[in-house]
């Protein structure tokens, strides 16, 4: 699929006919016993990565003298390809990548991983939402695994530290954000092009160049690049001030991506339908009409929904308390009455599945939203692993048969003719999650999932839900 001065990806399938992406390092280094103890360590460090807006990593090894990585094979295009092709982002996919990528540096950082190069080409736009790669080889935040034994990165990107082979600390991923978002928001490095000499100088020396980047990011991003990596936010901090609140979870910073996306994704859709999909406008990405009013935190993540039949745009805040149908949506017979804060669920249950060996995995199950957007509706549940005893949730065998996506569940609704499955686009692709390279949930960790319906007409109020293995929830709120 490609190269770099690191080493070639391949496209690649793994025992289950899933397609993985294969990272196959340069010869040489893999023979050296140094080496091998950093890739080992890092590759376990690497693998501790929470998986929210990012490619995992699956496997990695050392095979004679070539050392390789495996991570989820992303679909979509990187960041500096839709840039090329579609123009600087704005609005509400703009936010969403600033908070995408932001979600998924501290979910890098909270293992004690440094990227070391983040830049447009790790970042991969997927349908639902970024996703950021390559950190597989990052090195360990550690003193004797910081000091750079020569510049690794890319220039455009690199922090001031970077440039002068000076302390790599989590800080220098920041300035990498800042540059990210930067390059997104006006199609060019905040530092310029040129030779790579030349533009280390100016990021030593000089301010970045910040000319239309939106009003509301600007403080952050001009923080995030701030010469001084003491005085730069974390990542952590990043994410709580796109979002309005102290100690957002990663969880709930790639929810906020995921709704957004999804409606970004559905209003260009529908655009492409009624002009036809040859319309240049089509393919520039849309800054929605915010309701006035509507912003409590300097950047919110904007979900454009339907109302009452009417195009209403509205900030979705998933920190705010949230109402169902008139007051907070009771749990199902079976579900336990907590909830682990934030917005309450629909609904809830606890159940169990089946693994591949045949055990049953305990886990827990919440309807997080199932609301319109632009014509669709939206269903996002998550799945917890509750395992005691360590053991991994297959996602093969999650619905109760073999399967790589939501394509199956069902959804009716009162005067429903017929179960409606997730929407299939042209070509065959189901508009659900899929699990084609990601294996299992892990102990104590979650997992969104997401399916989008048609036909659903806005009478229906409520719904009934059929997700197969994962149980059936009935009279869940439409909202």
């Amino acid at each position: 699929m490609g190269q770099g001065g690191m080493g070639i990806v391949y496209l690649a399938r793994d025992q289950g006919s899933r397609l993985v992406a294969l990272k196959r390092l340069r010869d040489g280094p893999a023979g050296d016993a140094g080496f091998r103890r950093r890739f080992t360590r890092e590759v376990e460090a690497a693998r501790r990565v929470a998986r929210f807006c990012t490619a995992p990593v699956l496997d990695a090894g050392i095979d004679g003298e070539s050392a390789y990585i495996v991570t989820e094979y992303v679909d979509g295009p990187d960041l500096a390809t839709a840039i090329r092709e579609r123009g600087a982002m704005a609005g509400a996919d703009l936010e969403a990548l600033a908070v995408g990528v932001a979600t998924a540096l501290t979910a890098i950082h909270q293992a004690g991983v440094v990227h070391r190069d983040l830049k447009p080409q790790n970042i991969l736009l997927s349908p639902v939402g970024p996703r950021v790669i390559d950190f597989g080889i990052a090195q360990l935040v550690e003193p004797d695994a910081s000091r750079s034994t020569g510049i690794v990165g890319t220039p455009a990107y690199m922090s001031p530290e970077q440039a002068t082979e000076g302390l790599i600390t989590a800080a220098s991923d920041v300035f990498a954000w800042g540059g990210v978002v930067a390059y997104a928001a006006t199609g060019r490095p905040p530092f310029g092009s040129g030779g790579a000499p030349e533009v280390l100088f100016r990021v030593v020396h000089y301010a970045p160049e910040l000319t239309g980047l939106d009003e509301r990011l600007r403080p952050l991003v001009e923080r995030a690049l701030d010469k001084d990596p003491a005085r730069r936010p974390t990542a952590q901090q990043l994410l709580d001030r796109l979002l309005g609140r102290e100690s957002v979870s990663v969880d709930t910073g790639v929810r906020t991506v995921s709704s957004s996306w999804a409606a970004s994704r559905a209003r260009r859709r529908a655009a492409s339908a009624a002009g036809g999909g040859d319309a240049p406008a089509v393919r520039r990405w849309k800054a929605p009409a915010l309701a006035a009013g509507r912003w409590k935190a300097p950047v919110a993540v904007a979900a454009a929904l339907l109302v009452t039949g009417a195009t209403v745009a509205a900030a979705w805040r998933p920190w705010e308390t949230a109402t169902h149908g008139g007051g907070p949506s009771p749990a199902t017979a079976n579900s336990p009455a907590a909830y682990d804060g934030g917005v309450p669920p629909l609904a809830q249950q606890d159940t169990s599945v089946r693994n591949l060996d045949s055990r049953r995995v305990p886990v827990h199950i919440t309807i997080d939203n199932l609301y319109r957007v632009d014509g669709f509706l939206r269903l996002e549940l998550t799945v917890r692993n509750d395992a005691k005893d360590g053991a991994d949730a297959d996602l093969y065998t999650i619905l109760g048969r073999d399967s790589y996506d939501l394509a199956s569940i069902g959804l009716t609704y009162k005067g429903a003719s017929k179960t409606l499955r997730p929407y299939i686009e042209e070509g065959g692709t189901c508009i659900c999650s899929s699990w084609d390279s990601v294996n299992s949930i892990g102990p104590a960790k979650s997992l969104l999932l997401v399916a989008e319906f048609d036909n659903v007409p806005w009478t229906a109020k409520r719904a009934d839900l059929d997700l197969l293995g994962l149980g059936q929830f009935k009279d869940v709120p439409i909202t």
